[in-house]
Formats: C-alpha cells, sequence, structure tokens
C-alpha cells in the first residue's frame, strides 16, 4: 500500500471519464436544482465525521423543512444542530439521541418523527463503526459479531422503521446508504467492515425493488480523514467530505435527471453525476453496479 499514488483508490474504481475529490458545480447543493425545500431529511451518525461535516451541512444548504439528526451522543448532536442553526436558521432541527443497534432506540425514534412531522422523506444511513482489523482466525468472536449487528441491524432497522412511516406505496422517498470499496474488494484484517458493507449494499437492492416509489442508492464515500480510517489507508484520505455530502443531496433530489436508474446500486462519490447519467442506458441495459458472480452461469450454455 505504501507503493501505490494517493489516487490509487480513485482511479482504480474509475467508471466515469471525469473523477473528483471534492464539492463540484452539478452537486453543489445551493443550486435551486438540488432543493429539498418541503422535505425532512434524517442522517443518521449526525454527530461527527462524514455525517457532521458532510452530510448536515450539505443537506442544510439545500434547505429542507427539517433535519433529524440521530447519534448516540446528546451532547454532540446539540453542537451540530447550534451549528445549522447559525448558518441555516431556516432550516428546522430535531435531535434525537439513538443507538442504532437497538430495536427499541430506533422505534422511539421514529415515534418521534411520526409526531413531528408525520413521515420523512429522505433517510441517509451513515451510522457504523469501524473497530477491528485482524484476520478471521485472529480477531475476537464477539468484537466481530458486534460490528456487523451493528452495521447491518442498525442500517436494516432504520431502513424498515422509515419505509413503515410513509403514507403509502406511492409516497415517493430516498434512501442513501454507507457502504465502500471493502464490500466487494478483499483486504485482509477487515472482514466484519467489508461483509457488513456488502450487506447493507445488497439491502438497497432489495429496497429498490420492493419499492418502486423509494430510490435506494448504496454511496460509496471514496477515502475522507475521519477517526474511522485505518492507518494503511490515511494517505490516500483526500476525498473532501463536502464531496460526500453533495453526491448525497444528489442522489436525493427530486428535480432535473432521473436518478432511479442508480436505486439498488453501488455509487462511488468520486464519480462525476452528468457523465453516470450519460451512462444511463448502457447501465441499465447491462445490468452494471450491481453484486454478481463473475462467471457466465445457465445450462444454455451446454447445450
Amino acid at each position: 500500500m505504501e507503493n501505490l499514488p494517493t489516487d490509487h483508490f480513485v482511479k482504480s474504481m474509475q467508471f466515469t471519464a471525469r473523477t473528483h475529490r471534492d464539492v463540484y458545480a452539478a452537486i453543489d447543493p445551493t443550486q435551486a436544482a438540488l432543493s429539498q425545500k418541503g422535505k425532512v431529511v434524517i442522517i443518521t451518525g449526525a454527530s461527527q465525521g462524514i455525517g457532521a461535516r458532510g452530510f448536515v451541512p450539505s443537506f442544510a444548504a439545500a434547505g429542507p423543512k427539517a433535519i433529524v439528526l440521530v447519534a448516540r451522543s446528546a451532547d454532540k448532536l446539540q453542537e451540530v444542530a447550534d451549528d445549522i442553526a447559525k448558518s441555516h436558521p431556516n432550516v428546522e432541527t430535531l435531535v434525537v439521541p439513538t443507538d442504532i443497534g437497538d430495536p427499541a432506540s430506533v422505534t422511539t425514534l421514529f415515534e418521534k418523527v411520526k409526531q413531528k412531522y408525520g413521515h420523512a422523506d429522505v433517510l441517509v444511513n451513515n451510522a457504523a463503526v469501524f473497530k477491528e482489523e485482524q484476520p478471521v482466525k485472529d480477531v475476537d468472536q464477539q468484537t466481530w459479531w458486534d460490528e456487523m449487528s451493528i452495521n447491518i441491524r442498525g442500517t436494516f432497522l432504520a431502513t424498515q422503521q422509515f419505509l413503515k412511516l410513509l403514507p403509502s406505496p406511492e409516497t415517493p422517498a430516498k434512501i442513501i446508504t454507507l457502504t465502500t470499496g471493502a464490500a466487494y474488494q478483499v483486504f485482509p484484517g477487515l472482514s466484519a467492515y467489508g461483509l457488513s458493507k456488502l450487506a447493507v449494499l445488497e439491502l438497497m437492492a432489495y429496497v429498490a425493488i420492493e419499492n418502486p416509489n423509494v430510490v435506494a442508492t448504496a454511496l460509496h464515500p471514496g477515502v475522507v480523514m475521519t477517526d474511522m480510517v485505518k492507518d494503511m489507508f490515511r494517505k490516500f484520505a483526500l476525498d473532501k467530505p463536502e464531496l460526500v455530502g453533495g453526491i448525497g443531496v444528489w442522489l436525493a433530489g427530486w428535480e432535473g435527471p432521473d436518478r432511479s436508474f442508480l436505486s439498488g446500486r453501488f455509487v462511488a462519490s468520486n464519480w462525476d453525476v452528468e457523465d453516470l447519467v450519460g451512462r444511463k442506458e448502457e447501465i441499465l441495459q447491462k445490468e452494471l453496479l450491481k453484486m454478481d458472480l463473475n462467471a457466465k452461469l445457465g445450462a444454455e450454455q451446454f447445450e
């Protein structure tokens, strides 16, 4: 890893002709085309990292009715809410300290959303933990399972409650769930994190096919410098949180180009969204950006 260039993961995962590591015009959340006016946005993991520095300020800039801030720490969430009150005083915030892996806690979260807003329009599944860095044979069993449980169960619980709260099967909604390149690339020692992010990637595929009214996308944030970045990835952590936030706002957009073709699919923050739209027909026809076995299957090949 030490001999790789700092843009290795950008180029090795490149799907569009243009790539980015910072916010750019097409995903600038302040533009009218990306307005979230009148919408209610729930952001988990909103107290720090990409949540606090990327998704929250970007969605606030898009001018929603309200942002529901979700994480375990009430104090840190309140600090984020205070920042929004200063920078975007017209955006309401609802601070709901929540243990995302606890069904009762998540139920309480959505009961509060229902009481105040009826339902939410956008869910950003950003909360996750990334602790273990040991081979499968050496990793502590309980720690491995706890990481899997928080990342998978927490995303499932929030997604399920969000869907249940929608007024009807026709109500449009957006879900953005954080995944990673480690969901399909194997990095030794990262089995719990990689497998959990593969699971939530596939969860979005199920949500997409079961709920035609919902655009559910799995978003790889690139490599952003946060407390979760492991030492071996630090030199690559040059992607800006504003890039990830801007992509999130674009994926949750209600006007402009169709995003539904990305529902149930993998998207990387480094990819140019206009180039993605330009490849729409190819993506749909070839079933790109979905998990599959790298093999030719079917009895017809032997006939």
